[in-house]
């Protein structure tokens, strides 16, 4: 009861005219920055903190949490449209998103994203309300080995699951871990810097993402633009049919039953539900021959994983002030900014602006459902525009938002290497998303794991921890060895059944 009155009174201070302006401001941005590749919610509130010092700490959190949530509905859009994510937690979206858009199903895809991202990320927000203090109990109960075993876990499953074959997915994996090592360890070794200091900090993931995605796109229709003339995408109804909502409304709810936990866990972040969720609908699918064809329940679910993840993010952050994501990182230092210290102690010390910003998030998701929604079809008539003449702003966004992170001409020339990277990867059928995955997962899991291994002085015995571990390496083995025993235990056993 005293959260419900909490919550009520942080209403009373969004509803006035001034912050749901710097609400609407808040969600209007985000949505244009995640549209745009390279451009990105985090690289947004970090350009918009000077800015911001000047104004009441409620007016800026407020509209930092419509340009977090905003984001991330962005980003899906460039991923149904043009096959270009605008962060990383939206490359699942492409997958299915991409392939509705080229079937005339723009329209459709982006109104299951944003009536999916408002459900998920309502649903998220109440239990970011009632559940709080359980999941960071939880969250906080975990130890190295399980966060090293849930890595392990996301390598496993996306390159055992997409693609063409197991191979080729851990050849792109392999990839991403090569570039992600790139940089100064945590014991002060340079590893394959090759004695540029601008490799020292490593590859920044922005630098990457839209360097494999943006100009790897860019240049891949550019060698087909001669032979294949650029095709204009019918767009569908700006609204979903009655099956479209029967196949959606199931994976909505699944994606925020993955999507909140993770999000909650530090070094869950947005990229592994997103992943589980797209795997989950697959398997369940009563159109499995859809996939990799089309299917809205590829687009439903991880953008409801993708949305719920949003709001789970904020547990850590605000409870125990770990942030799991980049943007979550830089709403830290604008909370440190202003002299506030997230903690245990901040719902005391602060209690009107944290509940102010949950409010938000409420006001925030129902504004971004108004706004985009009517707006499916202008943003499905972007498929509409010549294709050299989208591509070319595309790599002058790409080229705008890689130089913004580090402000270095170098990373233009990394951008154009990585670039050919993602083109050669898109010629010889080497899947994008292990390699992301590589990149943005695999210091994270070196770190845990050297930190279970130095908890148990160099034994290996120190990778498993609790039950949580256990039951996640269980999965991982019977993921790995499905194929197995697919071919030696289940066929017989269903010709002996057929037989008898």
């Amino acid at each position: 009861m005293d959260n419900l009155a909490n919550l009520l009174d942080g209403f009373a201070h969004v509803l006035t005219p001034m912050n749901l302006l710097f609400a609407l401001l808040g969600v209007t941005i985000g949505t244009a920055v995640g549209v745009l590749p390279g451009i990105g919610p985090a690289m947004t509130v970090a350009l918009l903190l000077p800015v911001t010092y000047g104004m009441e700490p409620a007016q800026a959190f407020i509209m930092f949490a419509g340009i977090f949530y905003g984001g991330m509905y962005g980003g899906s859009t460039t991923s149904i449209l043009l096959n270009t994510p605008g962060e990383s937690s939206s490359v699942v979206t492409a997958i299915e998103g991409n392939k509705m858009a080229k079937a005339g199903r723009a329209a459709q895809a982006l109104a299951t994203a944003a009536i999916g991202s408002f459900v998920a990320g309502t649903i998220a927000t109440v239990l970011l309300v009632v559940v709080t203090p359980p999941v960071v109990r939880f969250a906080i109960s975990l130890g190295a080995p399980d966060y090293f075993a849930l890595m392990l876990l996301a390598f496993v499953s996306v390159t055992a699951v997409l693609g063409a074959s197991r191979v080729r997915g851990f050849a792109a994996l392999l990839l991403g871990l090569v570039i992600g090592v790139i940089g100064i360890d945590q014991s002060g070794q340079q590893r394959l810097t090759f004695g540029l200091p601008q490799l020292a900090d490593g590859i920044d993931v922005v630098v990457v993402a839209v360097g494999i995605f943006a100009v790897g796109e860019a240049l891949w229709i550019a060698a087909h633009l001669r032979r294949k003339a650029g095709e204009v995408i019918p767009v569908g109804r700006p609204w979903m049919g009655k099956q479209d909502w029967k196949r959606s409304w199931k994976p909505w709810l699944r994606g925020t039953a993955f999507g909140f936990p993770f999000g909650a866990v530090p070094a869950g972040g947005a990229e592994i539900p997103t992943f589980l969720s797209y795997v989950t609908e697959k398997k369940l699918s009563k159109h499995p021959e859809e996939f990799g064809r089309g299917a809205i329940e590829g687009v439903a679910g991880p953008e409801a994983a993708n949305n719920a993840s949003a709001a789970g993010t904020l547990v850590p952050m605000l409870a125990i002030g770990l942030p799991t994501n980049a943007t979550a990182a830089v709403m830290l230092a604008a909370f440190e900014g202003y002299g506030i210290q997230p903690g245990p102690l901040l719902f005391t010390r602060e209690s009107s602006l944290v509940w102010t910003l949950i409010a938000s998030l409420f006001i925030g998701n129902l504004l971004l459902l108004v706004l985009n929604l009517p707006l499916a079809p202008a943003w499905a008539r972007l498929l509409r525009i010549p294709r050299p003449y989208l591509y070319a702003g595309i790599l002058f966004f790409a080229s705008m938002g890689a130089y913004a992170v580090n402000a270095q001409p170098f990373d233009l020339f990394l951008l154009l290497a990585l670039g050919l990277l993602g083109f050669g990867m898109r010629r010889f059928g080497l899947p994008i998303l292990p390699l992301i995955v590589g990149i943005i997962l695999g210091p994270r899991a070196e770190l845990q794991g050297r930190r279970a291994l130095q908890l148990s002085g160099g034994e290996l015995h120190g990778l498993i921890g609790g039950w949580m571990s256990w039951l996640i390496y269980a999965t991982i083995a019977v993921v790995l060895l499905w194929p197995l025993i697919g071919r030696y235990v289940v066929r017989p056993l269903r010709g002996r059944l057929v037989t008898a």
